[in-house]
């Protein structure tokens, strides 16, 4: 009798979505070396919960509670202009909900572009080509991997959701190829784009009359070409491929104008794409997962319902 209740105590507490909630783990994007650099040196920096000075970007993971898993995933590319990451209420808090709710959170600590404006958009490419290519490691339906985004990550959010491939085939067959030296998969095989995108008060265009002017000039530098300028607006960028979009934002928001999202709604339904906007009263920039922020409850539920409408979830 003895032996079976500690096997059972033993099983709830293997199998606890508390204890498993806890497990979650970092993995390096680019555990061959990075591919270039961003120009930047010396360690990161951590102050307030945020991380600047990133150089080395990783994935940090938080599995969904297997007792809730819907196999829909999320990368989560924290805020903070292009110079920081709010890594806390832009990053750890939104993962563990995402956890909770059976859903698997990645939070993404990109490069800092340091007028580098590739490196972002190379990073998040990368981890939804990591995701998608342990997803049955992971317990994730390749078809329901989206991106959600703050502010500039926002715009890195949805840059992903409009600059992507759908990888490149390694053979006639379209099989997935391994690097013989490392022996790795080839990830350039595997789509990045993302299947949805959620994006909070986010940074959308660099067109001066609209963007957050220091996004702007840390992605893209001071003198930065009209060619340049046009290719980060993202509201230009969408077609009848963009993903399905959900926004989030508040109509004082003096940070990051309201024009961003609501731009980028009208040139998803110009498109026929899939989108909701919710615009609350007050609010400002910023919120995240903060619970003083007045409608924190609500978003939170029409985060769940609308990926429920898109069939992500049950």
């Amino acid at each position: 009798m003895k032996k079976s209740i500690i096997i059972a105590v033993l099983f709830c507490l293997t199998f606890s979505p508390i204890i498993f909630a806890q497990n979650q783990f970092e993995i390096n994007l680019w555990p061959d070396g990075m591919p270039e650099s961003n120009g930047l040196t010396g360690p990161e920096i951590v102050e307030n919960e945020r991380i600047s000075n990133v150089t080395d970007p990783t994935m940090t993971i938080y599995p969904a509670d297997p007792t809730k898993n819907t196999g829909a995933a999320i990368l989560i590319c924290p805020g903070g202009g292009y110079i920081r990451l709010a890594a806390e209420h832009e990053g750890r808090q939104f993962g563990k909900w995402l956890s909770e709710n059976g859903i698997t959170g990645f939070v993404l600590k990109y490069r800092m572009p340091n007028h580098h404006s590739f490196i972002p958009l190379k990073d998040a490419q990368q981890a939804l080509r990591i995701i998608r290519s342990k997803a049955a490691e992971w317990h994730i339906n390749p078809g329901k991997i989206g991106i959600s985004g703050f502010s500039a990550g926002g715009h890195l959010a949805s840059t992903a959701g409009t600059h992507f491939d759908l990888g490149k085939p390694a053979t006639k067959t379209n099989q997935v190829s391994t690097n013989k030296k490392t022996g790795r998969t080839d990830l350039s095989t595997i789509s990045c784009r993302p299947d949805f995108m959620i994006l909070f008060y986010p940074v959308i265009s660099m067109q001066e009359n609209i963007t957050h002017s220091g996004s702007r000039l840390n992605l893209l530098g001071e003198n930065c070409s009209k060619d340049s300028v046009l290719f980060y607006s993202n509201e230009l960028h969408v077609t009848k491929d963009t993903p399905p979009t959900l926004l989030f934002l508040s109509d004082d928001d003096q940070a990051v104008l309201p024009n961003n999202s609501t731009a980028f709604y009208d040139a998803l339904k110009k498109n026929n794409i899939p989108a909701s906007i919710h615009i609350f009263p007050e609010g400002g920039h910023g919120w995240g997962f903060h619970d003083t922020f007045r409608y924190h409850e609500t978003w939170k539920a029409l985060y769940i319902d609308w990926l429920k409408q898109q069939k992500m979830i049950e």
